[in-house]
């Protein structure tokens, strides 16, 4: 079991979605929660038909240095084209492309540098509709 170190006994309350449409249909979408007390954003990704149960409880953690954002994958298709991740300002991550093949994405000033994958940041995007 991990231990919350922050500083912030939290009281989340629901700040709002942002819709993810594909062909202007809604195939998604991702809930936002904001502490009262010291404004930390959580997300939760929701994608259509897929029902799976997440594997923790509570709210999903993210470091300070991190934000949420949807990565786009242009190499998909339908309601696998997107998930929500943690990025940090210039970093790498990790995506399961095509094939289940794990490749390597650069990170700069939180934007995905690559010419068949990008990402929009959650902060940016609450209670609108994304089209991808």
């Amino acid at each position: 079991m991990s231990v919350d170190t922050e500083s912030c006994n939290h009281e989340i309350v629901y700040f709002g979605v942002t819709n993810v449409n594909y062909e202007k249909r809604t195939i998604g979408s991702v809930d936002t929660w904001r502490c009262v007390k010291c404004k930390k954003i959580f997300c939760e990704e929701k994608q259509l038909g897929i029902e799976s149960i997440v594997d923790y409880v509570g709210m999903p953690k993210i470091s300070p240095d991190q934000k949420w954002a949807v990565l786009l994958c242009n190499l998909k298709k339908h309601k696998d084209k997107w998930k929500l991740v943690k990025i940090k300002q210039n970093d790498e991550i990790q995506h399961e492309c095509v094939d289940e093949k794990i490749i390597q994405l650069k990170v700069k000033d939180f934007k995905i540098e690559d010419d068949k994958h990008w990402n929009f940041l959650i902060e940016n995007s609450i209670n609108k509709a994304i089209e991808i």
